[in-house]
């Protein structure tokens, strides 16, 4: 008889993207619950069909919200006093407090928290106090965390979190790892139809293209990004900038004259949301991600599967992804300067930029592929 593990997280949008294929994986070995909110177009059925394993909903919020936050725990509790799980594994900020003390209280044996980036780096003053209290109190209830990143680890030390011999890094981390049979640019290599799509886009055959695939929010470095392109723009031909993701205003928003940048620069293409950027990448040269904190991105494991050099700040997951100078640069945080002057560097140096995108691929292949990540958490739950 299979042994019962749960996996939890706030939005189930993170169980089907963030986790894609490991519960249906994992569903081999454990019978597997996958718990979430409802989210929006009935998202926690759809991870049910994608996954292949039944599912329950828990409302939980991304924010503060006391009340609501003790009545999930209440239903949580409930569920693992009922279930009576061998394994609660959660991921994302609010899912992991919740489950991990509802856990404990359930008396789980094995209650797993991956961290996947701590968002309290960049806050101060009070939020700050209640954010790490939070997070203790988190670490506090489970018996193992799992930091996706080597940084991470380093950062949860620093702030005593919790002792080193509660953490382990997952092979050689990211949550998921990428499958790299899926993202690869061979898939992409009709050059008639990556002409099309540039075309469609406004974009030339002869343009030198930087993407940034992610949220356009303050945090992710876009408010230093856009001065920087708007600068090589004035100075060169044929250069365009792809922005892939959706604003987040209520929480993060961009300076008014980022905004601004954006508005009046026509060689900046925003695209909001897309399903599948694998086609973004295809027709792009450089990856810029320009990011104050991170987990372990998997969008610069998805440039580098599809064979794309790429501008990363030094930070935790991005630094352990990009060897500077090997696959492409790494430059301080919060520099607009050092953005301007590594995109001038790929721009006027674009057979270099081409060996690293290869050289990207072959690392990401040798070290985040997709099903040893699988395999080596399959192992730590067998070793529990």
């Amino acid at each position: 008889m299979k042994k019962k593990l749960i996996r939890i997280t706030t939005v189930p949008l993170s169980l089907s993207g963030l986790l894609y294929g490991q519960l249906r994986f994992m569903s081999n070995y454990f019978d597997v619950l996958a718990v979430s909110s409802k989210g929006k177009n009935n998202d926690l059925q759809r991870v049910s069909e994608i996954e292949s394993v039944p599912t329950f909903q828990v409302e939980m919020t991304r924010k503060i919200t006391p009340f609501k936050d003790l009545a999930a725990t209440w239903q949580l509790y409930k569920l693992f006093k009922k279930e009576k799980p061998f394994i609660v594994h959660s991921h994302t900020p609010k899912a992991g407090t919740l489950s991990m003390l509802a856990a404990k209280f359930a008396g789980v044996p094995h209650r797993l928290h991956t961290i996947a980036g701590l968002p309290l780096v960049e806050v101060r003053g009070f939020k700050r106090f209640v954010l790490n209290l939070v997070e203790k109190i988190t670490y506090r209830c489970a018996t193992k965390i799992y930091p996706n990143s080597y940084g991470l680890v380093d950062i949860i030390l620093e702030n005593k979190f919790t002792h080193k011999n509660k953490l382990k890094v997952i092979a050689n981390g990211s949550s998921n790892g990428i499958d790299t049979s899926y993202f690869d640019p061979k898939l992409f290599g009709d050059a008639k139809g990556k002409l099309e799509f540039r075309t469609s886009l406004g974009i030339t055959e002869k343009d030198y293209v930087f993407v940034y695939v992610g949220r356009l929010v303050s945090d992710k470095g876009i408010n230093e990004l856009l001065p920087a392109f708007d600068k090589i723009d004035s100075q060169s031909k044929n250069v365009k900038l792809l922005l892939v993701g959706t604003y987040e205003n209520e929480l993060d928003p961009l300076l008014p004259k980022s905004m601004e940048i954006i508005e009046n620069n026509k060689n900046i293409i925003s695209t909001g949301w897309v399903d599948d950027v694998r086609p973004y990448f295809a027709i792009s040269n450089v990856l810029v991600f320009p990011s104050y904190r991170e987990g372990f991105p998997n969008v610069v494991m998805q440039a580098g599967a599809m064979e794309l050099p790429a501008i990363v700040t030094d930070i935790n997951g991005c630094n352990e992804i990009i060897d500077d100078k090997k696959h492409g640069f790494i430059i301080p945080t919060k520099d607009s300067d050092a953005i301007y002057n590594n995109m001038s560097y790929v721009l006027n140096n674009k057979e270099e930029s081409i060996k690293m995108g290869k050289e990207s691929r072959l690392n990401i292949v040798n070290k985040f592929e997709r099903k040893r990540i699988w395999e080596a958490l399959l192992k730590e739950y067998n070793n529990l």
